[in-house]
């Protein structure tokens, strides 16, 4: 009866032990957007993976539609460790370190192949501001989240020239956004995407500033008749996790997230993309659709120029630091 009661206990004292090695990461997301939205589903992509590499080591749960935290909250959140993982705005980080607003900058990307080589994982400028993210709000950088590109909505007639935004109040989402407003003789006017439509419909502004699926989302083209694709700045969000939950992971998890992040950076941003082009198309046939010349477009460049040195100013040397990789970046 003894040796019985010692091998079940040992017996039981393994399989815990079992138990115990083979126990199961489990990684909280905390996404503002459904999970059928283009992040969702890149998160989802993301998950798949990271499950699959690690024989169901590591697990991920997503709760989307901000059940966990509002966008704003996220980097606090995923900082302290209230939750493993998350995205947000870029902008969002621009408290902590307001370098990252170097993409609102109008016109500081020639064009998408001039984006796509600064944004890159890798270069100079993700990894300026994804090691500045990190040591000022705890938050590792998992990946980029490509959102799309700026435009310009409204009503009555197009948004070509400098001269057309002469004293009209325009909707903006941020503070690089609103100096060049400013720069081109416009009022800015700070507002979530959210409240776009009805400010819109109730003319509480004259133009608008989106990204050309919101357009198609939010069915802005009720509200504004023209959309003018200026593709003057890139609108960006960040996957990110609690640095010290990364660092507790095992170097083979470790290796997992990041080759899985990878993946999903460069299929997320060729997918968003294309999309672009597809809701310009779906639309065009509601409103009217005006893509600046070349001529338009350099007036556009020389009237919003001064911004760059406006966002060095108010940025420092790592605002400088990432400028110049941008402008390296070809």
């Amino acid at each position: 009866m003894k040796h019985f009661l010692i091998g079940a206990l040992c017996a039981g004292t393994m399989a815990f032990t079992g138990a115990m090695v083979s126990a199961e990461t489990t990684i909280r997301v905390t996404l503002q957007l459904p999970k059928t939205h283009s992040l969702g589903q890149n998160w989802l992509d993301f998950k798949a993976l990271i499950e699959a590499k690690s024989g169901g080591e590591l697990q991920l749960q997503l709760f989307d539609s901000a059940q966990l935290f509002k966008d704003k909250e996220v980097p606090e959140a995923v900082g302290s460790g209230a939750v493993e993982a998350g995205s947000a705005f870029l902008g969002r980080f621009t408290g902590a370190v307001p370098a990252v607003d170097v993409v609102s900058i109008p016109f500081i990307f020639e064009n998408e192949t001039h984006l796509r080589a600064a944004v890159a994982a890798g270069s100079d400028m993700r990894n300026a501001l994804d090691s500045a993210i990190l040591a000022e709000t705890n938050n590792k950088v998992l990946w980029w989240q490509a959102f799309g590109r700026n435009i310009y909505l409204s009503n009555g007639s197009a948004i070509r020239t400098p001269g057309d935004m002469a004293d009209k109040k325009v909707r903006t989402y941020g503070k690089i956004h609103g100096w060049t407003v400013e720069a081109l003789g416009g009022a800015p006017t700070l507002m979530s995407g959210s409240k776009q439509f009805l400010a819109y419909q109730q003319g509480a502004v004259d133009v608008g500033m989106t990204g050309a699926s919101a357009v198609k989302s939010r069915k802005l083209y009720e509200v504004m008749d023209h959309m003018t694709l200026s593709y003057d700045s890139a609108i960006e969000f960040l996957a990110v996790m609690n640095n010290d939950f990364f660092e507790g992971l095992s170097a083979e998890h470790q290796a997992i997230i990041m080759e899985a992040a990878a993946e999903v950076e460069s299929n997320l941003r060729d997918t968003i993309y294309k999309q672009e082009v597809a809701a310009v198309e779906e639309v065009t046939s509601k409103m009217t659709v005006v893509t600046l010349s070349a001529e338009e477009r350099a007036e556009w460049v020389a009237a919003t120029a001064g911004v760059v040195d406006r966002f060095v100013a108010h940025a420092g040397d790592t605002g400088a630091a990432v400028v110049a990789a941008v402008k390296a970046a070809k």
